[in-house]
Parts: structure tokens; C-alpha cells; sequence
């Protein structure tokens, strides 16, 4: 499904008032945003914010997920063991982009403090506007699902 209405949004005590100030943009643009945390600066760890996102793409209460953490790359791991998550990190428009096109990733991971506000703004946009081109790219987002089934590729 291209149409996204719903937005899971996380972020660790690190990425706080970034993941805040989206959740307030998506918001202004018309999404129902599910804030899982965190809410505060007192140390949370990521993969609970991974999975919290992550369950609600899962369960389907929301159609893709935005986890910022100090980097992007902890919460992308974390949120890639979950069962039917392809979690991207994205350091700019173009892997953003990319990630939506070829990978189909239903999981947007950033870092918080990498990025000014408006940097952030474009990316989450952006990669929710991007669709999945399908096509040649099918084969390889099955190849990834049969992988994630415990499949072997040869």
C-alpha cells in the first residue's frame, strides 16, 4: 500500500525534540502520528523505541514508522529483526528516495542530531510521498522476505 495516513514516530532520549518537531510537521501535513516515546531526556534504550515503532507497522495500526535515535544505525538494526520490517537509514534525499523506490522500506530510521529541522522536515516527506517503483525490484524485496523466513537464496 502506497497511501499513508499513519505514522508511527520514536526516538531515543538523543533525538527528543527532533522527533517531537515531526511529529508536529506530519501532523500540519495531514498524518495521524502514534508517538510511542520517548518523552522525556531521561536514557531510554533504542531497540525499545525500535520495537515499539515497529509493532505498530507490523500490526498494521500504522502504515510506516520514523525512529530517530543519535545516528539512525542502532535503531535500524534493532528494528530490522522484527518480522516484516525493512528499516532504512537515510542521511539524505537521495538514499531516502531510494529506500521507498527500490527497497520498499516501511521503516525510516535518522539521525536526530545529524540533521538541522528543516533537513529532517524534507527527508520525512519526502520518503513518505515515495512510492515503491515495483517492477525489477519486486524480485529483490522477495528475496529479502524469503531471507527473513530463515530461506536460503541458492
Amino acid at each position: 500500500m502506497d497511501v499513508v495516513r499513519s505514522v508511527a514516530i520514536g526516538s531515543d532520549h538523543g533525538a527528543v525534540s527532533q522527533k517531537e518537531m515531526l511529529a508536529q510537521y506530519l501532523e500540519l501535513l495531514g498524518y495521524r502520528v502514534v508517538n510511542v516515546g520517548c518523552f522525556g531526556i531521561d536514557k531510554v534504550d533504542y531497540p525499545d523505541i525500535a520495537e515499539a515503532v515497529c509493532r505498530k507497522v507490523v500490526s498494521g495500526d500504522c502504515e510506516r514508522g520514523i525512529i530517530l535515535d543519535g545516528a539512525g544505525i542502532g535503531s535500524c538494526m534493532a528494528a530490522n529483526k522484527i518480522r516484516g520490517i525493512r528499516a532504512a537509514m537515510c542521511y539524505n534525499l537521495r538514499t531516502v528516495v531510494n529506500s521507498r523506490e527500490h527497497n520498499n522500506a516501511n521503516v525510516l530510521t535518522l539521525g536526530g542530531p545529524l540533521h538541522t529541522p528543516d533537513e529532517l522536515a524534507e527527508m520525512v516527506r519526502v520518503w513518505l510521498e515515495t512510492r515503491f517503483a515495483g517492477g525489477r525490484h519486486i524480485v529483490r524485496i522477495n528475496k529479502i522476505m524469503a531471507l527473513e523466513r530463515g530461506g536460503s537464496l541458492h
